[in-house]
Protein backbone atom coordinates (compact mmCIF):
# COMPACT_ATOMS: atom_id res chain seq x y z
CA UNK A 1 0.00 0.00 0.00
CA UNK A 2 2.90 2.30 0.61
CA UNK A 3 4.09 1.97 -2.87
CA UNK A 4 0.67 3.31 -4.41
CA UNK A 5 1.30 6.58 -2.11
CA UNK A 6 1.88 9.83 -4.13
CA UNK A 7 5.16 11.58 -3.93
CA UNK A 8 3.24 14.38 -2.11
CA UNK A 9 1.69 12.01 0.66
CA UNK A 10 4.98 10.67 1.11
CA UNK A 11 6.38 14.28 1.80
CA UNK A 12 3.79 15.10 4.09
CA UNK A 13 3.29 11.50 6.35
CA UNK A 14 7.57 12.40 6.55
CA UNK A 15 7.09 16.02 8.16
CA UNK A 16 3.96 15.59 9.93
CA UNK A 17 3.78 12.08 10.54
CA UNK A 18 1.62 9.49 9.16
CA UNK A 19 -0.54 9.41 12.63
CA UNK A 20 -4.12 10.69 12.95
CA UNK A 21 -4.78 14.43 12.63
CA UNK A 22 -6.67 14.64 16.07
CA UNK A 23 -5.40 15.01 19.19
CA UNK A 24 -6.33 12.64 22.16
CA UNK A 25 -9.13 13.98 24.53
CA UNK A 26 -5.94 14.11 27.34
CA UNK A 27 -3.98 16.14 25.27
CA UNK A 28 -6.93 18.39 23.44
CA UNK A 29 -8.87 19.22 26.43
CA UNK A 30 -5.84 20.68 28.80
CA UNK A 31 -4.61 22.50 25.54
CA UNK A 32 -8.18 23.84 24.71
CA UNK A 33 -8.00 25.33 28.68
CA UNK A 34 -4.71 26.39 27.66
CA UNK A 35 -6.45 28.56 24.64
CA UNK A 36 -9.20 29.83 26.90
CA UNK A 37 -6.81 31.12 29.56
CA UNK A 38 -4.93 32.79 27.43
CA UNK A 39 -7.46 34.22 24.74
CA UNK A 40 -10.67 35.09 28.23
CA UNK A 41 -7.83 38.51 29.31
CA UNK A 42 -7.56 39.83 25.58
CA UNK A 43 -11.40 38.99 25.10
CA UNK A 44 -12.04 41.15 28.81
CA UNK A 45 -9.74 44.18 27.07
CA UNK A 46 -12.18 43.98 23.71
CA UNK A 47 -15.61 44.18 26.07
CA UNK A 48 -14.65 46.71 28.57
CA UNK A 49 -12.95 49.09 26.47
CA UNK A 50 -14.73 52.73 26.26
CA UNK A 51 -14.58 52.77 22.40
CA UNK A 52 -16.16 56.35 22.75
CA UNK A 53 -13.66 57.78 24.31
CA UNK A 54 -11.24 56.04 21.97
CA UNK A 55 -9.82 58.78 19.79
CA UNK A 56 -9.84 61.31 22.45
CA UNK A 57 -7.38 59.40 25.01
CA UNK A 58 -5.56 58.40 21.98
CA UNK A 59 -5.09 61.29 20.34
CA UNK A 60 -3.78 62.88 23.98
CA UNK A 61 0.01 64.25 23.30
CA UNK A 62 1.02 61.81 26.36
CA UNK A 63 -0.39 59.23 24.30
CA UNK A 64 1.72 59.55 21.51
CA UNK A 65 5.09 60.60 23.13
CA UNK A 66 4.76 57.28 25.63
CA UNK A 67 4.01 55.44 22.16
CA UNK A 68 6.69 56.67 20.18
CA UNK A 69 9.20 56.55 23.17
CA UNK A 70 8.39 52.69 23.97
CA UNK A 71 8.78 52.36 20.01
CA UNK A 72 12.35 53.36 19.56
CA UNK A 73 13.91 52.47 22.53
CA UNK A 74 12.31 49.23 22.27
CA UNK A 75 13.99 49.04 18.61
CA UNK A 76 17.42 50.10 20.16
CA UNK A 77 17.54 47.71 22.61
CA UNK A 78 16.99 45.04 20.40
CA UNK A 79 19.46 46.06 18.01
CA UNK A 80 21.93 46.37 20.88
CA UNK A 81 20.96 42.69 21.58
CA UNK A 82 21.80 41.83 17.92
CA UNK A 83 24.76 43.10 17.87
CA UNK A 84 26.06 41.51 21.38
CA UNK A 85 23.85 38.94 21.90
CA UNK A 86 24.46 37.05 18.28
CA UNK A 87 28.48 36.78 19.26
CA UNK A 88 27.56 35.69 22.91
CA UNK A 89 25.38 32.73 21.86
CA UNK A 90 28.02 32.04 19.40
CA UNK A 91 30.33 31.38 22.45
CA UNK A 92 27.84 29.59 24.61
CA UNK A 93 26.90 27.32 21.71
CA UNK A 94 30.43 26.74 20.10
CA UNK A 95 33.24 27.94 22.36
CA UNK A 96 34.68 25.30 24.62
CA UNK A 97 36.37 28.15 27.48
CA UNK A 98 35.95 27.72 31.20
CA UNK A 99 33.38 29.35 33.72
CA UNK A 100 30.99 29.28 30.80
CA UNK A 101 28.12 27.27 33.19
CA UNK A 102 28.40 30.98 34.76
CA UNK A 103 27.92 32.70 31.40
CA UNK A 104 25.14 31.00 30.85
CA UNK A 105 24.24 31.08 34.43
CA UNK A 106 23.90 35.02 34.39
CA UNK A 107 22.23 35.14 30.50
CA UNK A 108 19.66 33.43 31.96
CA UNK A 109 19.20 35.48 35.71
CA UNK A 110 17.07 38.01 33.57
CA UNK A 111 14.24 35.51 32.62
CA UNK A 112 14.00 34.77 36.30
CA UNK A 113 14.83 37.67 38.32
CA UNK A 114 11.87 40.12 39.40
CA UNK A 115 12.42 43.02 36.78
CA UNK A 116 12.18 45.41 39.95
CA UNK A 117 14.94 43.42 41.09
CA UNK A 118 16.63 44.10 37.74
CA UNK A 119 16.17 47.93 38.06
CA UNK A 120 17.49 48.20 41.43
CA UNK A 121 20.45 46.21 40.11
CA UNK A 122 20.91 48.51 37.02
CA UNK A 123 20.78 51.74 39.05
CA UNK A 124 23.30 50.71 41.42
CA UNK A 125 25.57 49.40 39.17
CA UNK A 126 25.02 52.35 36.67
CA UNK A 127 23.63 54.67 39.00
CA UNK A 128 25.74 58.14 39.80
CA UNK A 129 27.26 56.47 42.98
CA UNK A 130 26.87 53.04 41.51
CA UNK A 131 30.01 50.84 40.55
CA UNK A 132 30.45 52.07 37.53
CA UNK A 133 27.91 54.79 37.20
CA UNK A 134 30.36 56.91 39.30
CA UNK A 135 33.20 57.00 37.16
CA UNK A 136 30.83 57.44 34.32
CA UNK A 137 30.04 60.48 36.42
CA UNK A 138 33.00 61.85 36.86
CA UNK A 139 35.29 60.86 33.81
CA UNK A 140 32.40 62.24 31.24
CA UNK A 141 29.89 63.66 33.00
CA UNK A 142 27.36 61.40 32.20
CA UNK A 143 24.51 60.28 34.35
CA UNK A 144 22.42 57.71 33.00
CA UNK A 145 19.71 57.25 35.44
CA UNK A 146 16.18 58.65 34.76
CA UNK A 147 17.25 59.40 31.05
CA UNK A 148 15.98 57.94 27.70
CA UNK A 149 19.36 55.76 27.75
CA UNK A 150 18.34 54.20 31.30
CA UNK A 151 14.99 52.76 29.53
CA UNK A 152 17.08 51.11 26.89
CA UNK A 153 19.39 49.91 29.44
CA UNK A 154 16.56 48.61 31.05
CA UNK A 155 14.77 47.17 28.03
CA UNK A 156 17.81 45.34 27.04
CA UNK A 157 18.72 44.00 30.08
CA UNK A 158 15.49 41.86 30.50
CA UNK A 159 14.94 41.75 27.16
CA UNK A 160 18.41 39.98 25.41
CA UNK A 161 18.06 36.60 27.45
CA UNK A 162 15.62 35.56 24.55
CA UNK A 163 17.43 36.30 21.87
CA UNK A 164 20.44 34.62 23.48
CA UNK A 165 18.47 31.57 24.56
CA UNK A 166 16.78 30.77 21.28
CA UNK A 167 19.57 31.74 18.38
CA UNK A 168 22.41 29.10 20.56
CA UNK A 169 19.67 26.63 20.68
CA UNK A 170 19.25 26.93 17.23
CA UNK A 171 23.18 26.89 17.14
CA UNK A 172 23.60 24.05 18.59
CA UNK A 173 21.11 21.90 16.42
CA UNK A 174 22.70 23.52 12.98
CA UNK A 175 24.29 21.19 10.58
CA UNK A 176 27.89 21.88 11.03
CA UNK A 177 28.78 20.09 8.02
CA UNK A 178 27.80 23.28 5.77
CA UNK A 179 30.49 24.99 8.03
CA UNK A 180 33.34 22.49 7.65
CA UNK A 181 32.92 22.31 3.99
CA UNK A 182 33.03 25.87 3.43
CA UNK A 183 36.11 25.83 5.68
CA UNK A 184 37.63 23.23 3.67
CA UNK A 185 37.03 25.51 0.61
CA UNK A 186 39.21 28.04 2.17
CA UNK A 187 36.59 29.97 3.92
CA UNK A 188 37.88 32.60 6.62
CA UNK A 189 35.93 31.60 9.94
CA UNK A 190 34.50 35.04 9.66
CA UNK A 191 33.16 34.80 6.17
CA UNK A 192 31.82 30.96 7.30
CA UNK A 193 29.84 32.70 9.98
CA UNK A 194 28.06 35.95 8.14
CA UNK A 195 27.64 33.50 4.78
CA UNK A 196 27.30 29.89 6.40
CA UNK A 197 26.30 30.20 9.44
CA UNK A 198 24.33 33.14 9.89
CA UNK A 199 21.34 32.10 6.67
CA UNK A 200 21.31 28.71 9.02
CA UNK A 201 19.72 29.81 12.06
CA UNK A 202 18.66 33.00 9.99
CA UNK A 203 14.75 31.86 11.10
CA UNK A 204 15.55 31.36 14.58
CA UNK A 205 17.34 35.02 14.64
CA UNK A 206 14.11 36.62 13.42
CA UNK A 207 12.00 34.70 16.06
CA UNK A 208 14.28 35.67 19.05
CA UNK A 209 15.25 39.27 17.61
CA UNK A 210 11.15 39.11 17.52
CA UNK A 211 10.67 37.77 20.98
CA UNK A 212 13.10 40.56 21.92
CA UNK A 213 11.59 43.19 20.61
CA UNK A 214 8.05 42.16 22.25
CA UNK A 215 9.62 41.92 25.75
CA UNK A 216 11.55 45.32 25.29
CA UNK A 217 8.30 46.54 24.55
CA UNK A 218 6.60 45.48 27.26
CA UNK A 219 8.98 46.15 29.73
CA UNK A 220 7.78 47.89 33.18
CA UNK A 221 9.13 46.92 36.07
CA UNK A 222 13.03 47.32 35.58
CA UNK A 223 12.58 50.60 33.66
CA UNK A 224 10.32 52.50 35.89
CA UNK A 225 12.84 51.73 38.96
CA UNK A 226 15.81 52.80 36.77
CA UNK A 227 14.58 55.20 34.39
CA UNK A 228 11.31 56.63 36.64
CA UNK A 229 8.02 58.28 34.84
CA UNK A 230 8.57 61.35 33.28
CA UNK A 231 6.33 62.21 30.37
CA UNK A 232 7.84 62.75 27.16
CA UNK A 233 11.08 61.26 28.47
CA UNK A 234 10.84 58.41 30.55
CA UNK A 235 6.99 57.56 30.45
CA UNK A 236 7.01 54.38 27.99
CA UNK A 237 3.68 52.69 27.34
CA UNK A 238 3.53 50.11 29.73
CA UNK A 239 4.34 52.87 32.56
CA UNK A 240 1.37 55.21 31.02
CA UNK A 241 -0.36 52.06 31.70
CA UNK A 242 0.01 52.14 35.16
CA UNK A 243 -0.26 54.88 35.96
CA UNK A 244 -3.18 55.68 34.11
CA UNK A 245 -4.48 52.40 35.86
CA UNK A 246 -4.83 54.50 39.25
CA UNK A 247 -6.23 57.85 37.94
CA UNK A 248 -8.40 56.52 34.45
CA UNK A 249 -9.06 52.69 34.26
CA UNK A 250 -10.70 53.19 30.95
CA UNK A 251 -7.51 55.47 29.37
CA UNK A 252 -5.78 52.31 31.13
CA UNK A 253 -7.75 49.49 28.62
CA UNK A 254 -7.56 51.50 25.49
CA UNK A 255 -3.72 52.55 26.07
CA UNK A 256 -3.42 48.64 26.96
CA UNK A 257 -4.79 47.76 23.33
CA UNK A 258 -2.49 50.01 21.49
CA UNK A 259 0.22 47.94 23.00
CA UNK A 260 -1.70 45.16 22.04
CA UNK A 261 -2.72 46.05 18.69
CA UNK A 262 1.12 47.19 17.73
CA UNK A 263 2.50 43.79 19.36
CA UNK A 264 -0.14 41.79 17.35
CA UNK A 265 0.36 43.88 13.96
CA UNK A 266 4.17 42.78 14.38
CA UNK A 267 3.84 39.33 14.59
CA UNK A 268 1.17 38.58 11.65
CA UNK A 269 3.29 40.66 9.67
CA UNK A 270 6.31 38.71 10.09
CA UNK A 271 4.04 35.42 9.92
CA UNK A 272 4.09 32.38 12.17
CA UNK A 273 6.36 30.64 9.95
CA UNK A 274 9.29 32.87 11.39
CA UNK A 275 8.49 31.76 15.21
CA UNK A 276 7.64 28.22 13.94
CA UNK A 277 10.66 27.58 12.70
CA UNK A 278 13.01 29.19 15.25
CA UNK A 279 11.19 28.75 18.09
CA UNK A 280 12.21 24.88 18.80
CA UNK A 281 15.60 25.15 19.30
Amino acid sequence: MASTLSARERARRTTGGGGPRSAPAPLLVPALVGIAFLAVPVLGLLVRAPWGQAWEVLRAPATGEALRLSLWTSLVATGISLVVGVPLAWLLARARLPGLRLVRALVTLPLVLPPVVGGVALLLAFGRRGVVGQYLDQWFGLTLPFTPAAVVLAQTFVAMPFLVVTVEGALRTADRGLEEAAATLGATRTAVFRRVTLPLVGPSLVAGAVLCWARALGEFGATITFAGSFPGRTQTMPVAVYQALERDPDAAILLSLVLLLVSVGVLVALRDRWLRTGAAP
